[in-house]
């Protein structure tokens, strides 16, 4: 006879499991949705009159003769020069995600091992510094870079995304600096390191998966960034998120909408790489800390 807690247990597994899958399509709908119907012209997608026209491309095979096409992705790559768009994204991010993680280990490590009070009130004024608006932030930043003609040009919008992400970077390294004993430090110091090596041999090591938690939270804040980039970059040198609002157009002027559905899907692609890649460190940077022994 079977065991009545065996019977409950494979209910409780068969439960969960049916609920993560309705999780998982329920979640990904909208992405795989965006992904099938970049592939089809705009009078499937967005079609009016019967939405199953975007399932089986009726008028994108009546358009092209085929019911797949590439011209969304053509348009945007090629004729609308989307591929700039990507290359500032990647200078803004790279730099961005680069100087805050360089500021934040140094300032969370000093903080965390400094004993003083003036390190709770640094980092009480970060916090205050990182709940404004993003918004009211930029709009202080406008006259001093028109007045100094630094207006439009990449280096502005990463200084400021670098101001913005700084005190996230210093509150998540610092908790991650406390959750690791000082006698690392002291030992290494016996052994003839001194601070500075101490902190590059043996704590950073240490602590990696929290740098590439941190890293990854200041990737997509830089990556997906539209207030500050929008304001402070020119035409040219806009990056992907403002420049796909662009393709959208506006009340005075049409804009392409599968160019923007495919630029969509080309911007949200990596950062699924990209977590994929990176998902056993973001797992171990998240926990860690979180049982002590």
């Amino acid at each position: 006879m079977p065991n009545p807690a065996h019977r409950a247990s494979r209910s409780v597994v068969f439960f969960s499991s049916a609920f993560v899958l309705l999780w998982v399509i329920i979640a990904s709908f909208p992405f795989l949705w965006t992904l099938w119907g970049s592939f089809k012209v705009q009078a499937d997608f967005f079609s009016k009159a019967d939405w199953r026209y975007a399932l089986w491309g009726t008028r994108t095979l009546i358009e092209t003769g085929d019911t797949f096409t590439g011209a969304g992705y053509a348009g945007a790559w090629i004729q609308e020069e989307f591929w700039r768009a990507a290359i500032n994204t990647l200078v803004v991010v790279f730099f961005t995600v680069l100087i805050s993680l360089t500021l934040g280990t140094l300032g969370g490590y000093a903080l965390a091992r400094s004993g003083q009070k003036y390190a709770f009130w640094l980092l009480m004024i970060a916090l205050i510094f990182r709940a404004m608006p993003h918004i009211t932030l930029v709009s202080g930043y406008l006259l001093p870079f028109f007045e100094w003609n630094l207006w439009g040009h990449l280096p502005t919008s990463i200084i400021v995304l670098v101001a913005i992400n700084q005190p996230f970077t210093l509150w998540m390294l610092h908790s991650f600096f406390l959750n690791i004993p000082k006698d690392l430090d002291e030992s290494a110091k016996v052994d003839g390191c001194t601070q500075f090596q101490a902190f590059r041999h043996v704590i950073i090591p240490v602590m990696w998966p929290g740098v590439i938690t941190t890293g990854l939270f200041s990737f997509l804040l830089a990556y997906n960034d539209f207030a500050v980039t929008s304001m402070l970059l020119s035409e040219e040198n806009r990056t992907m998120v403002p420049a796909i609002y662009g393709f959208l157009g506006s009340t005075q002027e049409e804009g392409n909408v599968m160019f923007a559905v495919a630029a969509v899907v080309s911007a949200t692609a990596p950062l699924f790489v990209l977590v994929m890649f990176f998902q056993r460190q973001i797992v171990s940077g998240l926990t860690a800390g979180a049982v002590k022994g």
